[in-house]
């Protein structure tokens, strides 16, 4: 029989060809028509009872769902609720007793709940259109339909990714997805410390705390853009301290005229083996006011008082980039160290041969080398760092703090500790939320920017 290509796939003459989602309903018989409707009837038709039947079973749960509260769930999201809970005398007993009111916060979340079955429906819904069109092209091909045994069989073989990725995906959609969207929303309501359900609701204000947050001219504002510049500052500096300090004590540990490379290498490593938030807050006990450096620098006379460590606003600042430097430098010196013993010798012997310094060899080989190899890791190391809590929180918990800043916010504050305290310390939910989709929206569009122009990308044939 004689066949021809088309677009890569082989045809043959005579022989059915599957359609596509559009297709499979304007092409497509009284059977794959309804089937859009009736979920799974063109399984059935064509010999996969059981699996057409399973399509209906999970239709008529949905509807079912959607009728006794589903519908009633995404209507709720129109107003998060209209009546408070409050007192009410019962004149019979002569005491007052308490009414309960709608939960704005509850008809978000169940609201969600009913967008995200909705979203599983669909892609259900998806699914067996194509699993019963597949059948079609099966069946009238002559070819051999599977049924459902083979089906389940198949997980276990060539179908074997759908298995392990099943649970991963309910999983993520359970406890990743649900979570962010209910976050997402909750930046464009009011859920502050002033309107906590079900005393007092909250409701949609659109975009107006993005509004408050970066365009505004009152404390907010002026409490975000400061604390956004030392992010970015902290960022680079910590990211960039660690990098090259590591890169400069890799090469010196692993240079020829050193002895005992192991004992180096394993002496800086236990600064990263004990767990980063003991030697943070052991740190912060000893830079304090009396603590051991100040108590020592007194009585030696080197100061005639406490140095402000963590109490000033340019002192605190400095003390975290220098104590996360002495933190993260072991990480880069491993790293580096690993890649140092990869760059082929014949490079640095015909450099020498060449009558080049040292300098030279490492800004031409060294360097070009190590930044074509790190670049992914740098990249998202600096994302890490925006986003470090642990640094900031533990070491100087933020302070000092401001009265020109919005509710507790401090100089050494980060946007994820502010974020933290607007939510722990002030109830604050919607600008707390508002604050995490910047910094997803700031650290996203910085990794995909930079990323895809590193070198590491453009030239993945590697390194010359």
């Amino acid at each position: 029989m004689a066949s021809k290509k088309n677009e890569g796939k082989v045809i043959v003459p005579g022989t059915p060809e599957e359609r596509n989602f559009v297709t499979t309903f304007t092409k497509g018989g009284a059977t794959s028509k309804l089937s859009y409707v009736i979920l799974g009837l063109e399984n059935m038709v064509n010999g996969q009872v059981i699996k057409g039947l399973l399509f209906l079973w999970a239709e008529i749960v949905y509807w079912f769902f959607m009728f006794r509260s589903g519908f009633s769930m995404l209507a709720g999201l129109k107003t998060l609720g209209t009546h408070t809970q409050e007192m009410v005398l019962n004149e019979e007993l002569g005491i007052y007793e308490t009414v309960p009111g709608d939960n704005s916060m509850l008809i978000l979340l169940t609201g969600v709940v009913a967008i995200v079955v909705t979203i599983a429906f669909i892609a259900v819904w998806l699914f067996s259109i194509s699993s019963g069109e597949h059948a079609r092209a099966q069946k009238a091909a002559g070819r051999h339909v599977r049924s459902f045994t083979e089906d389940v069989k198949s997980l276990a073989n060539d179908n074997i990714h759908f298995s392990f990725l099943a649970i991963p995906v309910l999983g993520l959609s359970v406890f990743t997805v649900m979570p962010l969207f209910y976050m997402i929303l909750m930046a464009f309501t009011n859920y502050d410390s002033e309107h906590q359900p079900p005393g007092n609701l909250f409701h949609w204000v659109e975009l107006e705390n993005f509004k408050t947050l970066l365009a505004s001219s009152d404390r907010l504002s002026a409490t975000f853009w400061p604390i956004l510049g030392w992010t970015l500052i902290w960022g680079v500096c910590a990211t960039f301290t660690c990098y090259f300090g590591g890169m400069v004590l890799a090469m010196v540990i692993n240079s020829k005229g050193i002895k005992g490379k192991k004992f180096w290498r394993t002496l800086f490593v236990i600064t990263y083996a004990v767990p980063a938030f003991i030697s943070l807050r052991f740190v912060a006990t000893m830079l304090g006011e009396r603590g051991i450096f100040n108590v020592l620098l007194e009585q030696w006379g080197f100061t005639a008082s406490p140095l402000p460590f963590l109490t000033n606003a340019t002192w605190a600042r400095v003390t975290v980039i220098v104590v996360n430097f002495w933190i993260g430098v072991p990480v880069t010196m491993l790293m580096v160290s690993g890649i140092l013993m990869n760059i082929p010798a014949e490079l640095y012997e015909s450099a020498k041969l060449d009558g080049a310094t040292p300098f030279v060899m490492f800004r031409k080989i060294t360097f070009p080398y190590m930044w074509f190899v790190t670049t992914p890791y740098l990249i998202s190391n600096l994302i890490g760092n925006f986003n470090n809590f642990n640094a900031i929180y533990f070491l100087t918990g933020g302070a000092p703090n401001s009265l020109d800043y919005f509710k507790g916010a401090g100089k050494t504050d980060l946007l994820v500790t502010w974020l933290y305290k607007l939510t722990k310390d002030s109830n604050d939910y919607n600008l707390a939320a508002t604050i995490g989709i910047i910094i997803f929206i700031l650290s996203a569009t910085f990794t995909l920017v930079t990323f895809s122009r590193s070198g590491s990308v453009q030239n993945e044939e590697g390194f010359q």
